[in-house]
């Protein structure tokens, strides 16, 4: 269960609609509220045969999904998404729940939030994968080519390829590898590239950018022993080479 907290003044509203995915209605309805009164739109749903209709019948801006629902699971509706759709998507899950964190970050989530949870850090969290999201569809960026050993990263345009093939990534997989190639010659720590990417304090030493970066390289066709692209620095972090 969320934790309770005061109730948040209402803010003006904005375009961005959320879908809030949870059988547990009392969560859901929270999560609701806190969302609308930042001004999102908040389309709710507590089943997950539900959930996946809907993300079939109307476009979103960001998906939160628990992952155990009946009907289908968060992670059934969450490759349901990625089938035609990049937009980021939170899961919520249960503690002792580590594995299916790890598969819902396999299969496309960016972020996950275990229950209970204070409903300000999952704003703080939905606020930051927005922006990131935004950033990238509007292309406002510093530089919009990047270009690193056969390796081409697209700001702009939030495309990839390695040696002209093209990689179909998630937000936060694309987030990585722009990050680490602006970067390129240099160590970036887990805890680093965490801020970065979701531009929040909430940063608790788990798994996340490891999953990330092991998917990335599945993609890429790189070894995990002896990786070409994306390096592991034993006890410091992540770097691509500059050449």
């Amino acid at each position: 269960m969320a934790a309770i907290g005061k109730k948040p003044e209402k803010r003006e509203r904005m375009n961005e609609v959320i879908l809030v995915a949870d059988d547990e209605k009392e969560i859901a309805d929270l999560v609701a509220l806190y969302l609308e009164n930042e001004g999102y739109q908040v389309v709710k749903s507590y089943d997950g045969i539900q959930a996946m209709e809907i993300v079939e019948s109307r476009q979103f801006d960001l998906a939160l999904l628990d992952i155990m629902m009946p009907g289908a699971s968060g992670l059934d509706i969450c490759r349901k998404i990625r089938e035609n759709h990049n937009y980021p998507i939170i899961m919520l899950t249960a503690k002792g729940e580590e594995v299916d964190k790890i598969t819902g970050l396999t299969m496309g989530a960016d972020d996950y939030i275990t229950k209970p949870f204070l409903p300000l850090e999952l704003v703080a969290r939905v606020k930051a994968q927005l922006r990131r999201y935004k950033r990238y569809n509007t292309g406002m960026q510093q530089e919009d080519l990047l270009e690193v050993s056969g390796l081409t990263v697209n700001v702009k345009t939030h495309e990839c390829f390695l040696n002209e093939r093209p990689l179909s990534l998630t937000p936060t997989e694309f987030s990585i590898l722009r990050i680490l190639c602006q970067r390129k010659g240099q160590v970036v720590s887990a805890e680093e590239l965490f801020h970065l990417i979701w531009e929040d304090e909430y940063y608790t030493k788990n798994n996340t950018i490891t999953v990330h970066i092991r998917h990335l390289r599945e993609k890429m066709g790189d070894s995990f022993e002896h990786p070409k692209y994306i390096k592991t620095v034993w006890g410091c972090g992540y770097k691509i080479e500059s050449e």
